[in-house]
């Protein structure tokens, strides 16, 4: 644990690789990429709230998740590849463009640079949805078996849709509830040209959380990032699909890696 922050830890070598997981998951949503990666060392982290990892603040804002990233990646020795997926993604981005000295290269994988439109009335409808059946007694595991099916595209395995409905169902409530409420208030569309160091994005081209157009539009505003969208993948490509998406982290890491 560093500031009360709870990780996985795999490997060993002179770069890091940080993953940041989504919203609906924890460290294990990683399982594939922990040992894919010889040479590196390779840590998956648990969010505030997620894991074991103390939550001091709830809601928490990006400012907050910032600061608590900050303080596990100087723990960890300095400098790291950072990759986020889903609002991982928003949170790596963020800390980015907040802490450059930090980030070495920054991998987005299923993620937007804003949350929703630009009024809030994307976000209200969001939130009810959200929290509207928990509201009326719908416990997690309840929405997990109901939701973790449309998370992927059609030709995902079972044990791994099942592997997913149970990293959602261990999220607690409160957590979610703080979570989404932080989730929403995202922008830093305006920011990206601040970006500069390696940046690669990767999209699922079934993912309707963050759509391939969306995420392409981001990476022509983000200075020499490459881009792939992964054919038949939903929001959660690197489990779907993980030797095709650790190729291309491989192939990348190894092209950018100091």
């Amino acid at each position: 644990m560093i500031d009360g922050v709870t990780y996985t830890e795999t490997g060993a070598g002179p770069r890091t690789l940080l993953c940041l997981h989504g919203i609906g998951s924890d460290s294990s949503s990683f399982h594939h990429q922990m040992n894919a990666l010889p040479g590196w060392r390779v840590v998956a982290w648990n969010m505030p709230g997620y894991g074991g990892s103390e939550l001091r603040k709830n809601p928490p804002d990006f400012a907050h998740l910032s600061e608590r990233l900050g303080a596990v990646i100087e723990g960890l020795g300095g400098e790291v590849h950072l990759l986020g997926h889903s609002i991982g993604g928003m949170i790596a981005l963020d800390h980015t463009l907040r802490r450059p000295d930090q980030v070495a290269s920054l991998i987005l994988l299923a993620t937007t640079p804003r949350f929703g439109g630009r009024d809030d009335s994307f976000k209200n409808a969001f939130l009810k949805a959200r929290l509207g059946a928990l509201d009326a007694g719908q416990t997690m595991a309840e929405m997990a078996a109901e939701s973790a099916p449309h998370l992927v595209g059609s030709g995902t395995a079972p044990e791994e849709i099942a592997h997913i409905e149970r990293g959602l169902a261990a999220v607690p409530v409160e957590t979610w509830r703080g979570i989404l409420q932080c989730l929403v208030t995202f922008d830093r569309a305006g920011d990206l040209g601040a970006v500069t160091c390696p940046v690669m994005a990767v999209s699922g081209s079934e993912d309707s959380n963050a759509p391939a157009p969306t995420m392409e539009k981001m990476a022509a505003r983000l200075s020499g990032a490459r881009y792939h969208d992964m054919s038949g993948a939903g929001h959660m490509p690197h489990q779907e699909m993980p030797q095709a998406f650790n190729s291309l982290l491989a192939e990348f890491l190894k092209d950018v890696a100091r």
